[in-house]
């Protein structure tokens, strides 16, 4: 399957509805997302990106439409499902366990074994290795995830999805609540993918800046459907600053 300009699409959602009871969550959604590009998905608080990234990570299913991963239709029966196709998430919460060591988050769930006994050794070397090759600057690998900081702590989210084969990784807020200097490690750790150009990312974040200096286009949700969306070369800051001002003033007329 290709979008409208004949690139090739990791995934299509296509005329997408989901209800809770009376509730319209998103009326009709239809997005695509090319190999190896960086899409940055923004709108207010409400608009329903975060029930459309549940939907496309198998975690809700949709009331209609259709998803093509690679070009094939898919019914996403569940998260677990759709990281088997090459689906991943990476939520402001991490899903990481504190108490951990870096290795170990990075095997959760996938530990090596030596016969009945977790294989430490081999763990600690291939995170080690995969980290480095990432660029992501972890000093020790044994370290528990508590002690390191947000953005590190985000990289290793990162990281870890990466190296579990994840082909099209949705990011929630990756740099929600960070400051400039961790804000900058994630960012460039979002380059270096893209540079590679063997995952496909949809970025939801409120900071358009930084959906405009990493992102390669942007759509807007608003109402439960895209209603904008245009390659970042194309678009300024004060242009979709602008858009969303004018739907919350909008909002506030019409109370």
């Amino acid at each position: 399957m290709t979008d409208p300009n004949g690139h090739s699409s990791a995934l299509h959602v296509d005329h997408v509805v989901k209800r809770f009871g009376a509730l319209t969550a998103l009326r009709d959604v239809s997005l695509h997302l090319n190999k190896g590009e960086v899409l940055g998905l923004i709108g207010d608080n409400g608009a329903g990106k975060s029930t459309l990234i549940k939907i496309i990570c198998g975690y809700h299913r949709p009331d209609a439409g259709r998803i093509h991963v690679n070009g094939t239709e898919v019914v996403l029966r569940s998260v677990d499902h759709a990281r088997a196709l090459g689906i991943d998430t990476v939520y402001q919460g991490l899903a990481l366990i504190n108490e951990l060591s870096v290795y170990h988050n990075m095997f959760l769930n996938r530990e090596l074994r030596y016969g009945p006994l977790l294989n430490n050794r081999a763990m600690r070397r291939q995170a080690t290795e995969h980290l480095t090759d990432m660029g992501v600057n972890i000093p020790n690998v044994r370290a528990e995830v508590a002690k390191l900081s947000g953005g590190q702590r985000q990289a290793v989210a990162v990281a870890r999805a990466v190296y579990s084969d994840a082909k099209v990784l949705l990011l929630d807020e990756p740099l929600a609540a960070m400051g400039a200097k961790e804000g900058a490690l994630i960012l460039d750790l979002i380059r270096d993918l893209k540079t590679r150009g063997n995952v496909s990312i949809i970025i939801i974040a409120h900071n358009y800046a930084q959906i405009l200096d990493v992102c390669d286009r942007v759509n807007l949700l608003q109402h439960g459907t895209i209603t904008f969306d245009k390659n970042t070369a194309d678009v300024t800051l004060e242009e979709l600053t602008e858009l969303v001002v004018a739907e919350y003033r909008n909002r506030r007329n019409r109370r």
